[in-house]
């Protein structure tokens, strides 16, 4: 009998490896079909338990589809059901406050905390206090704040409150009666290894004031429980201005990558609050021309750039007097758009400042016909999913807001740092850790969104970078 040539077992054994390849890319196909199924399926479900909680949506629903690439490779998430899991709050907590006005009227509104997650670390987020408050709106941020968190690379978990008090009209003594009894239910629920709240919008230096003396007062013990305190208590250098810092040394991190910086560039800012403010100042101090603020009633428009001189009045415009922003044009002679966005400033970067989904597509539009060649958020989610995907698909940088406005809840982990240690850093130390915590998180989520085949994307490398570090910690410690 004729022996068999030898190049038929290599024929036969490139057919096999053939049918080899075609089967496991078959099984990978099956698989992300099941992962897109699974989460969209998840996603219905979500929406149909939260009903009229669109905040919340948009954000489980931009998280979620980044993460295709992932459970591809990590099939036991979907097997612990993690994604189920890192969506329900692991508690929340829904309280009345009443207090007592000036004019003697008994008023009431509502208070909240949604503990999100904590396998990282104790719960932390801000405390927001604004008539627009509710329960759909934490959960959001709470959300967003699981894995903001997660990229600074410090121990904490992720958790958002506040109430629907209105602080603006309010006098200090009624802010103070607010404060008191909305800390008369929440401390409870907080501790210095349980939850740390910390400011927001509405809730400055001076409501972080009095809700830590009524805690010391109901507890008897002075600990490290709020951050944002002040600097003769607790309180860390650096603190008030950390968010809008962060935002400008992310953005100068993404320029970098395209060997540029901020020196020269002319930047549109929103709002005229904490972070818009240290915004200002720090791409100032970094070479650049903001020509923007707004606040709800408009914006002003100065050609000539916010410089030191004009940033200082915004400050005690805003901090001290408490005024409108429009007062700037008329100090200085300037452009104000009543009713309008910052948005058709002509610039080379925008950095949206002011709350969640205030630029549009059609902002987006008008921006990139502009010549924009970079956003960075420092509120959260304050762009639309239409505005987020033209900015991608025309190749502007895009630092989402849970990496760019990190630095606040980074900073307020130094402050609890300190605490913990009995130390108290200065400022020019502070301000060196932020710039590299920074300079961290623009590392590794670059990183991330190139393993996962998205370079460049800094949505889907945030996402994937602060999912994978909460999901395999949930793994780690059970069914929970």
């Amino acid at each position: 009998m004729r022996p068999v040539p030898t190049l038929f077992f290599g024929h036969s054994t490139q057919i096999y490896k053939k049918s080899a390849i075609a089967h496991r890319r078959q099984a990978m196909a099956c698989h992300r079909n099941a992962s897109a199924m699974l989460t969209k399926e998840l996603m219905e479900r979500i929406v149909a338990k939260n009903p009229g909680e669109k905040e919340f949506h948009q954000a489980v629903h931009e998280v979620f589809e980044s993460l295709e690439p992932v459970l591809k490779q990590h099939p036991e998430y979907l097997k612990a059901k993690i994604l189920d899991r890192i969506v329900e709050p692991d508690r929340q907590v829904m309280f009345r406050v009443t207090w007592v006005d000036d004019k003697g009227e008994v008023q009431v509104n509502r208070g909240y905390r949604v503990q999100f997650n904590s396998a990282i670390g104790p719960y932390k987020g801000g405390l927001r206090f604004h008539p627009s408050v509710n329960l759909g709106i934490l959960k959001f941020l709470g959300f967003e704040q699981v894995f903001k968190n997660a990229l600074t690379g410090l121990p904490m978990g992720g958790a958002k409150g506040g109430a629907d008090f209105d602080p603006k009209g309010k006098s200090d003594a009624e802010v103070m009666r607010f404060c008191q009894s909305f800390m008369s239910e929440l401390y409870r629920h907080i501790g210095p290894n349980t939850d740390v709240p910390a400011g927001d919008i509405g809730v400055g230096a001076r409501e972080i004031g009095y809700l830590f003396g009524q805690y010391r007062r109901l507890n008897n013990r002075f600990e490290a429980v709020l951050t944002g305190k002040g600097i003769n208590w607790g309180g860390s250098l650096v603190r008030p201005e950390a968010t809008g810092y962060g935002c400008a040394y992310f953005c100068e991190e993404m320029l970098r990558t395209k060997k540029q910086d901020l020196k020269g560039k002319t930047v549109a800012i929103s709002g005229s609050g904490n972070v818009a403010q240290y915004a200002v100042q720090k791409v100032t101090q970094l070479g650049g021309k903001v020509v923007t603020m707004s606040d709800s009633d408009g914006t002003v428009y100065d050609p000539d750039g916010i410089d030191a001189k004009k940033w200082e009045f915004v400050m005690d415009l805003k901090n001290v007097r408490r005024g409108r922003i429009s007062e700037y044009a008329q100090r200085f002679g300037c452009e104000y758009w009543p009713g309008e966005r910052a948005w058709k400033a002509k610039c080379d970067i925008a950095m949206p400042c002011a709350t969640q989904n205030e630029l549009e597509k059609d902002d987006a539009k008008r921006l990139i016909d502009n010549g924009v060649i970079a956003v960075s958020e420092g509120a959260n989610m304050p762009c639309t999913p239409e505005a987020v995907e033209l900015f991608l698909a025309n190749g502007v940088l895009f630092a989402p807001g849970k990496a760019a406005n990190a630095g606040g809840v980074a900073t307020s982990g130094l402050e609890m740092c300190q605490n913990h240690i009995g130390i108290s850093w200065s400022a020019e130390e502070v301000d060196r850790q932020l710039h590299q915590i920074m300079v961290n998180i623009h590392r590794n989520v670059a990183d991330s969104a190139k393993k996962y085949g998205s370079p460049g994307n800094y949505v889907v490398g945030a996402n994937i970078t602060g999912f994978v570090k909460v999901a395999s910690s949930m793994l780690d410690q059970g069914v929970l």
